[in-house]
Formats: structure tokens, sequence, C-alpha cells
């Protein structure tokens, strides 16, 4: 071969491999983009759909007060029965759903996974947790934000084109929840360290770009339509005392332990009402719960109502910070019998909710200045979700984007720390791995597959 033709073809060889890879890596990408721009746009919309949900109930409860007598009983039961009668997987938070749907993402239980995650699971996710928090619910919308995106990646990967290159189930379910809890907080580090901390069983190596593309896509859609906002805001902590540290361990041993016994009295209500038999029984309970908020919330104030974000931005902005004994007990109460209901409502902003009660608890009892009371709402925000989650650095991150207070980014991770190693001493597990594990249970029960289709 002459030496001009063995240089042509040594040119065009390695730009021919190159080209190839180019073309597989673009392939296998685009599912991700797409999925998480549709993940972002939904998102966008469920969040102001709910926030209007919830201002709208609130104004209607403060203007009527005997409302909520009707509000509250009626959306719970509507809430519940929408997700007992057309789709029990779209019940409670969301993400112990994705977690299992994680675990059996395999041909052999294909069609369990559908039953966790599809489009019957987004529509009625959403429709059940709009009742829920219009009719006064202490719930969130971010775990259900989670198995939405969750279900949106789920079918996009069912989409693709048998000639497309294969993707891991599992990581794009992965990749999706990320994104989901990214883009329903604004908090892109929270959304992939909940994944590889709560989520991923392998190494981050193996879907690392997956994870990070569908974490920015889904966050530039949100911030896109939004605008950079911040969950919480900025809270004002530039004047603080040394001696802060002391009672940042104090709140994160107290929200922590708190967070963990809250997750227990959750899990032993939801079996006790397993073994509830009948649909008059169960729809006796919900509306018991309903009846309990309303209650509460018509003699004692509306700080058992909602998700809980109205009582953060008051206690952190305000100069009134003062809560009282009553109202770290409301934001205890509500959301069990929210949770408890059996309707779709996650657990991460009541956690908040409840967590932020606590730190400005202490503070009201110690007599803080205004700053170090925000550290300590901050921590115990952090401390109770950690009980909750058993995921520090996940919760630290989370209020740490949703503040943007940088300088205190080491008080936050040792009070998820802290509240960590406190809440083993209540149980081992958390509330996810615990409900994880029980629809597991529920899916094996079922066996796998008869016929495999993939």
């Amino acid at each position: 071969m002459e030496k001009n033709t063995y240089d042509k073809w040594f040119r065009i060889i390695p730009r021919k491999i190159y080209n190839e890879k180019l073309k597989m890596n673009v392939l296998q990408a685009l599912p991700y983009w797409v999925a998480s721009l549709i993940t972002g746009l939904i998102a966008v919309y469920y969040a102001k759909l709910f926030a209007y949900a919830e201002s709208l109930s609130l104004s209607i409860v403060h203007r009527y007060d005997w409302a909520i007598f009707i509000i509250t009983p009626v959306c719970f039961v509507l809430a519940w029965w929408l997700v007992k009668r057309f789709d029990n997987k779209a019940g409670g938070s969301g993400i112990p759903q994705v977690m299992a749907a994680i675990e059996l993402a395999s041909p052999r239980y294909n069609y369990l996974v559908d039953k966790f995650l599809g489009i019957k699971t987004i529509v009625i996710k959403v429709l059940s947790s709009i009742l829920m928090i219009f009719g006064g619910g202490a719930i969130g919308r971010e775990g259900p934000t989670v198995q939405i995106a969750g279900s949106v990646f789920r079918k996009v990967n069912q989409l693709i084109p048998k000639s497309w290159p294969r993707l891991s189930k599992k990581n794009m379910i992965m990749a999706g929840a990320a994104a989901g809890l990214a883009a329903a907080f604004n908090t892109p580090l929270g959304g992939i360290v909940f994944a590889v901390e709560e989520l991923a069983k392998t190494h981050i190596n193996y879907f690392k770009t997956a994870l990070f593309t569908a974490v920015i896509i889904a966050g530039l859609t949100a911030q896109g339509m939004l605008g950079p906002y911040l969950y919480l805001g900025y809270p004002q902590i530039s004047h603080t005392s040394g001696y802060i540290f002391f009672y940042v361990l104090v709140v994160a041993c107290l929200a922590g332990f708190l967070g963990s016994f809250f997750s227990v009295i959750i899990l032993r209500v939801i079996k006790w009402r397993r073994t509830l038999r009948g649909k008059g029984i169960e729809l006796a309970y919900v509306a018991g719960c309903a009846l309990v908020i309303a209650t509460i919330a018509y003699f004692a104030g509306t700080g058992i109502l909602g998700s809980g974000k109205e009582e953060m931005s008051r206690v952190l902005f305000s100069e009134n910070k003062n809560v009282g004994w009553a109202l770290p007990f409301f934001r205890f109460i509500g959301p069990i019998g929210a949770f408890t209901s059996g309707a779709s409502g996650g657990i991460f902003a009541p956690s908040l909710g409840a967590g932020a009660t606590v730190g400005a608890l202490v503070a009201e009892l110690m007599r803080l200045s205004a700053d170090n009371a925000n550290i300590l709402i901050l921590a115990g925000m952090v401390a109770f979700l950690t009980g909750v989650t058993r995921s520090p650095f996940t919760s630290a991150i989370l209020v740490l984007e949703m503040t943007d207070r940088h300088n205190i980014i080491f008080h936050l991770m040792m009070a998820g720390m802290v509240a960590g190693l406190i809440s083993v001493l209540i149980d081992k597990h958390s509330l996810y791995d615990h409900l994880k594990d029980t629809y597991l249970a529920e899916s094996y029960k079922e066996g796998p597959e008869p016929e495999e289709k993939e």
C-alpha cells in the first residue's frame, strides 16, 4: 500500500470510530434529555397547582373558619378513595415506591415495576395530593414529584425503539428520582446526593453522566419557568455567637430523636391500619383523622395545616419567632394523620416544618438572638429530616441549597450527622426503608412475570 493511501486510511479509521462512539453516546443520552425536560415541566405546573391549592385553602379557612369541618373531611376521603379505587401504589410519599421499583427493575419483575411507575400513577398522585393539601393535610409535594419523575423516565424508557441502544432501567429510574427532587426543591446538588445516598446501590461511576444530565436539564427547565428561586429565601445569620455549636448539638439530638420517633409512630399506625377490614372502617379512620385535624385547627390555629412552609417562613423571616409548646406538637401530629390516611402526600416538607419549630422552640427557651435562632431553626430542619430519612448529607445539602447560607454548612452537616447517630437508638432503619420492604414483600408474593416480554 502506498504511503499516501496508508496515511489516508490512518486518518479516516479513527474518525469513523470516534463518530460511532459519539453517535452511541448521543443516542443513549437523548432519552434522558427528553425525560428530564418533561419532568421539569410537570414539576413546575405541579408546584404551582400545589401552592395555589394550599394558599386557597388557608384563605378560605381564615375567612370562614367553620368551613374546615366540611373541606377537610371531604378532601381527605376523596383523596383516599382515588388511591384505593384506581392505584393503591400511588398512596403515601412515593419515594419508598421508587426504591422498591429500583430493586425490582429486571425483566423477571418488569410488570411489577409498572405498578409502581406509570401514567396512571402520575395522574392519581397529582389529584390525590392536591385534594389533600386543599383539605389542610400536612403533606409535601417532593416525594410525589420523585415518583412522578420516576414514572416519566420509566415511560420514556419503554417507548425507546428496539433498534435503539439499550439503557439500564435501574439507572433510568434513579436518574428520574434525582431529577424530580432537584426540580421540586430547586436543589440540584440535593438531587444528586439523594440519588447516591438514598437510592444507589451501585457505584456512581456507572450512571454519573446520566444522573448529572437529568438533574441539570430538569432543574434548568424548572428555573427557566419559575426563575432562580430559593425554596425558603435568604434568612439572616450574619451575627452569630461562638457558643452556637453547643445549641446546634442540643437541637440535633432533640430533633433527630423526634424525627425517628415520628417515623416509628407512623409505621405502627400503618401496621395497625392494615388490620382494619372493610372499606367502611377504613373510611371511618380517614374521616376521623380529618376531623381531629379540623378540630385542632379550629380551636388552636391553622399551624397544623398544610406543608409547613408558611411556618418555616414565619420563624425564619419575621421578628416573631415564638412557637410555644403547641406548634411543634401540632406539626408532629398533623403529618401523622395525613400520611397514615392512605392518600398521596410527601413527608419531606412536613419534616422540615416540624424540625423548624423544634429549633425555634429551643431558641425561644434560651432567649437567643434572631440570627442565632435562625441557625437553630435550620439545624432543626436538617436533624428532623435526617431522623426520618437517615440521609444526613441529603438533608444538609437540601437545606443549604434552599437558603444559600453556605457559611453555616458545617453547622448543618454536624446537625445531620449527630441526628443520624441518635436516630439509630430508636430504629436502625429509616421510614422509607421500612415502607420499601413492605412494598417489596407484597410484590414478591405476586411472583415473577409469567412470560418475559423483554
